[in-house]
């Protein structure tokens, strides 16, 4: 009625009785939705109410969640001056997943020691445990090892020398690089060995010999020359997009809080397994994942690490001979079908410069 009397006593030239009645029916079918909302909201649990977001005191929140949204528009981000981008698949994944990761994060204890008993299935024979990875150690296998260590208690290993964009997550947090495993083993020959990020003897450090074996953590498929034991193991394989999922996703349901520095070394091997969130085995557990590590990291640009262990991982291609690029990264498997029988290797080369492979195809 009020909206009613004021468009009338406006002049009639700008609004027709047919402007008025369709001013009126618009703000009376908005007036019932707001009211429709408020006591919807004013019934909900106060766990389902709407809470102030985190990045408002905490800026590195979910990745840096409060900078994503300095925008032009949707799906876009806006800089100083004036300078306007596409939002990345991370960024939007991390945006999206913000307030879930908050709420996982703000719920676990700052303080280990404050952690209530909580019974679930931690394998006691890890506890001791050396952890690592494959032959061509990737930053899959030397983030897991070290993060698994601090989980399960026990030493991290390497199974070969680091790659640059290991080096360079190893050194932007802060950690000390693991010994190789040919050293530990000659100290302590008979230790137990819990192998991350694969599960193929091929691929296994030829010091380690599989009596020795007691724990896979791996998220690869299960195919030729995959270890077999004598005696049942601990076995964790999910089909996710990287081994350092599986190990942030077994801190948050044990109610651990992993330290600033294995949440970033996490972070960096979640972004490179699963090409920035981009490659095709990437799933929903890696997006929240790495919204929940970024925020425990304290990552105020998502992005911007992205970029930089990304430019790392390309330095160390412009250096390698071709035989060093094609068996860098590869993983041979045994076939036997008419016409062949034999070993055919897989090799992948990811970089963000494809003209420094490009460039090289007849070598």
């Amino acid at each position: 009625l009020c909206i009613r009397n004021w468009l009338a006593s406006l002049n009639h030239s700008q609004f027709s009785d047919e402007h008025i009645k369709l001013s009126c029916a618009v703000a009376t079918n908005r007036l019932i939705k707001m009211t429709a909302e408020d006591n919807k909201k004013a019934t909900e649990p106060p766990c389902k109410k709407a809470r102030p977001s985190l990045t408002q005191e905490h800026p590195h929140h979910a990745g840096g969640a409060e900078a994503l949204r300095l925008a032009a528009g949707d799906h876009e981000k806006k800089y100083d001056g004036d300078i306007v981008r596409k939002r990345t698949e991370v960024e939007e994944q991390v945006l999206a997943k913000e307030q879930l990761a908050e709420e996982i994060v703000e719920a676990l204890p700052q303080d280990a020691s404050s952690m209530p008993t909580v019974e679930l299935f931690l394998p006691e024979i890890l506890s001791d445990a050396v952890f690592v990875g494959h032959l061509v150690t990737d930053l899959d296998s030397v983030a897991g090892a070290l993060g698994a260590a601090e989980l399960y208690g026990g030493t991290p290993a390497l199974a070969s020398e680091i790659n640059s964009e290991t080096a360079f997550a190893l050194e932007k947090w802060g950690v000390e690089k693991p010994r190789p495993i040919e050293d530990i083993l000659k100290e302590t020959p008979k230790v137990d060995i819990c192998l991350v990020d694969h599960q193929q003897t091929s691929q296994m450090n030829p010091s380690i010999d599989c009596e020795q074996v007691v724990g896979v953590i791996d998220h690869h498929a299960l195919q030729s020359k995959t270890l077999v034991t004598d005696k049942p193991i601990y076995i964790d394989i999910r089909p996710w997009g990287s081994m350092s999922t599986i190990i942030a996703h077994t801190f948050l349901t044990h109610k651990r809080r992993p330290s600033k520095a294995i949440a970033g070394m996490l972070l960096c091997a979640i972004l490179s397994d699963t090409l920035n969130l981009l490659g095709p085995t990437t799933t929903d557990w890696d997006r929240l994942l790495v919204a929940v590590l970024a925020d425990i990291a304290e990552v105020g640009d998502i992005q911007l690490l992205a970029s930089q262990q990304f430019k790392a991982k390309s330095k160390d291609l412009a250096h390698l001979s071709a035989v060093g690029l094609v068996n860098g990264d590869q993983k041979s498997f045994s076939y036997s079908a008419s016409g062949f029988q034999g070993e055919i290797g897989f090799a992948v080369v990811e970089t963000t410069d494809d003209d420094i492979i490009m460039e090289r195809i007849e070598e």
